[in-house]
Parts: C-alpha cells; sequence; structure tokens
C-alpha cells in the first residue's frame, strides 16, 4: 500500500532524462491493467524531444509542466481493438492509473493531464502527431525527476463508507 499511499500529482520535474529502463517499467505497469472483455484498447506514445514537449505543453492552461518533464506518456485508445465501446475509458484510466503507481515505485513523479473526451484537446495532440482516425488521444503523463518527496496524506473518510443501504 505504500505506493499507493504516497503518491501525488507532482508538477515540476527536474531537468533530466528518464532512463530507457524505466520508462519501459512503466508502460509494463499500464499493460497489465485490467481491461473489460480483454479488450486492451491502448498503445503509447512516449515523447521525450524537448521541442515536442513544449508544443504538447501549450495544449491548454493546466499543461504548462509538460515543457519541463523528462518525458511524456500519451496513451492513446485504438478503435480496432475495442470490443465493449462502453468501457474502453474505464480500460484507459486502469492503465494511467498503473503508470501513475509505477512512476511512484520508480522513484520519479508525474501527473494525469486528461484529454478524452474534450474534442478541442483531443484534436489538438492528433494534429500534432498526425494520428489516423482510429486513434483516440486519452491523456498525458508527464514524468520526471523531482526534488519534492511523495509523503503519505490520509484521505480516508468514515463518511464515504456506507454498508449494506445508504
Amino acid at each position: 500500500m505504500n505506493t499507493i499511499d504516497i503518491r501525488r500529482s507532482i508538477r515540476k520535474y527536474e531537468d533530466r532524462k528518464i532512463e530507457k529502463g524505466k520508462i519501459e517499467k512503466i508502460l509494463r505497469a499500464a499493460m497489465q491493467a485490467p481491461s473489460a472483455h480483454n479488450q486492451q484498447p491502448w498503445e503509447f506514445i512516449v515523447v521525450e524531444d524537448k521541442e515536442l514537449l513544449s508544443t504538447i505543453s501549450k495544449m491548454h492552461n493546466y499543461s504548462a509542466m509538460i515543457a519541463n518533464a523528462g518525458c511524456a506518456i500519451i496513451p492513446v485508445a485504438n478503435k480496432d481493438y475495442i470490443k465493449e465501446p462502453d468501457f474502453w475509458q474505464q480500460d484507459m484510466s486502469a492503465a494511467v492509473q498503473n503508470i501513475l503507481l509505477e512512476v511512484v515505485e520508480q522513484g520519479l513523479g508525474a501527473v494525469w493531464v486528461g484529454v478524452a473526451p474534450k474534442e478541442n484537446l483531443m484534436l489538438y495532440l492528433k494534429r500534432i502527431f498526425g494520428l489516423p482516425e482510429d486513434i483516440i488521444p486519452f491523456a498525458i503523463i508527464p514524468i520526471g525527476y523531482t526534488e519534492r518527496q511523495n509523503k503519505f496524506k490520509d484521505r480516508f473518510d468514515e463518511r464515504r463508507v456506507h454498508y449494506n443501504k445508504w
């Protein structure tokens, strides 16, 4: 539980590249996520190029931190893999959560920058990466080394738990 307890949204990064081995472990964790009917609609774009990170960071007012990340992972859904159209976003969310947890395991920081279902944001990424029609940008996860320590903050709220009835 320690990884879950200390995971936080980290938006400030050191100017340092992320090692390929760490990126692979993060991607492996993403692909271990549960998936409706095992459809696994995910594919991933890994962005390391600083100029490209800077371009992506201009997507909206809350994405500026992407420019300073060591890399960013962009989970995209491939419509060719989607068997259950009502559940692909849940599958992608599970993959993103696994990414965020493995980032902590690798001694890094990250934040989930939402993209889908905002058409303007999805189109922005489709244009930058020349994505085909059947590829849906879902999120951006900037990742980096950080001086900020992830610390436990107890968010448990007993008032939000209901047993057997409301």
